[in-house]
Parts: structure tokens; C-alpha cells; sequence
């Protein structure tokens, strides 16, 4: 019998038919993670590290010159698809699974990681999985960008407007049913009170990427809520993405100017 949680099934569908414009848009977490993450495990090049919900592949890719071996696991079929559709280096593979049943043996990793994707976690579960795959002392790392970037108030007002709107259409039309979340800011908080880690902090790091007015739209539309309507058969047009599109270029411009990722990183110590 399937012991799969429930809500699994919705957080993971919430993800399908727009892996392309996830994995064009999202942004590349900083480098400067992987120093910060293998000086606390006290380890120069981690054996293995483990990706969990790994998408596209954009965090996992990052440890190829890093790591001896990286492993991303990734429920969603299109965003592995996506994942091994960019090329797969030697010492990366790509697997099917969950963060409460990787299928690794004990004590296999280094580090363990969730970019973006704790918050689509059962906490309970997930923690115990990743404190039974971690070696002793090795380092959990969940790190989450703020949305949007910052870039300047306009533009970052026409975004939160055009998310809000979209969120209502989702739940008025019921098609979030079933999908679970939990809050970003309570990750350490949850990963303190689990007792499977002897040591948790948060810190912060911020990266810089040039955008424009179309990055933000196709930022926008990589954000799963939205995908979902278009999901249901609505058009751009009905959920405002011209608007959306045109309100973008008054506030950028036609060029590109940097954008600011900051990245909340809530690290445990098994």
C-alpha cells in the first residue's frame, strides 16, 4: 500500500507543464553557499552531497566542480526531464523520490540541501530522512530567495499586484486544493524542535543577476500558482499577463539592470 502523504500528490502536480520557463527564469543560488556549507562540514570536497526537490536542476548543478558525487531528487517528472535535458555532468544523477523516502543508505551524505523546496515538505518526515542520511556532523542547508528581488519599488509593486490577483483567481476557482505549505520563516524554528540536529542557525548572503522587464514577467510565470491556471486552460489574456507585461516595461525600461536575490539560509548540524 501507498504510504505517500495525501497532499504530496497536489505539491508535486503543482509543479507541471511550465518546467522551460522555470528553469529559464529562476535564479542561480550564489556560489558563495558552497563555500559557507562545506566549511561547516569541515570537508573541502564533499563526497556526496544530496538535492532534495531539486527541480530543474539549477541548485544541483552548482556542486559539479564541487563535489565528488551529487545526487538531485526530484518528484516532478517534467522538472527532472528538464533537469537531464540541460546535459548531466559524469558525477551528477538525477533520481525519482521524495524528501521523506530518498532511498539512500544511512550516512551516506555530506551535506543535503533544499533550495526553494522545503516549503513543500512534510517537516517530520523530511527531517528524519535527511538526519538518517547524513554522516555524523554533516550539514543541512535549506535556502530560500525573498520574492521578488530587489529592483525598484515600481517594479516590484506591479508584481506583488499582479501575484495577489492571480492567487485569488486560484483560490476562488479551487484548483490549490490539496496543496500544503509551510511557512518559510518557521523552517528554523521547526528544524530546532525536530531534535535531529545539535547545532541550527540562519544566516543571510545576497547574489546580483541582470534582469529586464520580460525576466520579470517570465519570473512571475515561473512561480507555481500562476502555472496552475494556465494549467486549467485560462489564457494570458484572463489572468492579466499583457497588462502584467506592459505595466513591467513602464517601470524597467527596455534594458537590463541588476537585480538583488537575498537568500535566507537555515543550516543544521547533525
Amino acid at each position: 500500500m501507498d504510504s505517500t502523504p495525501l497532499h504530496l500528490a497536489a505539491n508535486v502536480a503543482r509543479f507541471n507543464g511550465f518546467a522551460d520557463v522555470y528553469d529559464a527564469h529562476r535564479p542561480q543560488p550564489p556560489l558563495v553557499i558552497l563555500d559557507i556549507l562545506t566549511q561547516i562540514a569541515q570537508i573541502e570536497r564533499p563526497r556526496l552531497v544530496v538535492d532534495l526537490g531539486c527541480g530543474t536542476g539549477i541548485s544541483t548543478r552548482l556542486w559539479a566542480d564541487r563535489a565528488d558525487a551529487i545526487i538531485g531528487i526530484e518528484p516532478n517528472d517534467e522538472m527532472r526531464a528538464q533537469a537531464e535535458a540541460r546535459g548531466v555532468p559524469p558525477n551528477v544523477r538525477y533520481t525519482a523520490g521524495y524528501s521523506h523516502a530518498t532511498g539512500l543508505p544511512d550516512g551516506c551524505a555530506d551535506i543535503v540541501t533544499c533550495s526553494q523546496s522545503l516549503h513543500w515538505m512534510e517537516p517530520t518526515s523530511t527531517f528524519a530522512e535527511i538526519a538518517r542520511i547524513l554522516r555524523p556532523e554533516g550539514v543541512f542547508a535549506a535556502f530560500d530567495c525573498d520574492w521578488p528581488p530587489t529592483i525598484n519599488p515600481a517594479a516590484e509593486r506591479v508584481d506583488m499586484a499582479f501575484q495577489a490577483q492571480a492567487q485569488k483567481i486560484g483560490e476562488a476557482s479551487g484548483w490549490y486544493h490539496g496543496v500544503v505549505k509551510w511557512k518559510k520563516h518557521e523552517h528554523l524554528a521547526r528544524m530546532e524542535a525536530s531534535g535531529k540536529f545539535r547545532f541550527v542557525k540562519e544566516l543571510t548572503v545576497h547574489s546580483i543577476e541582470p534582469g529586464d522587464a520580460d525576466r520579470l514577467v517570465g519570473l512571475a510565470l515561473s512561480q507555481g500558482g500562476i502555472a496552475a491556471l494556465l494549467e486549467h486552460g485560462m489564457t494570458e489574456a484572463e489572468i492579466g499577463v499583457p497588462e502584467f507585461r506592459a505595466q513591467a516595461k513602464r517601470a524597467l525600461g527596455q534594458g537590463t539592470v541588476p537585480w538583488y536575490f537575498s537568500y535566507r539560509i537555515r543550516v543544521g548540524i547533525k
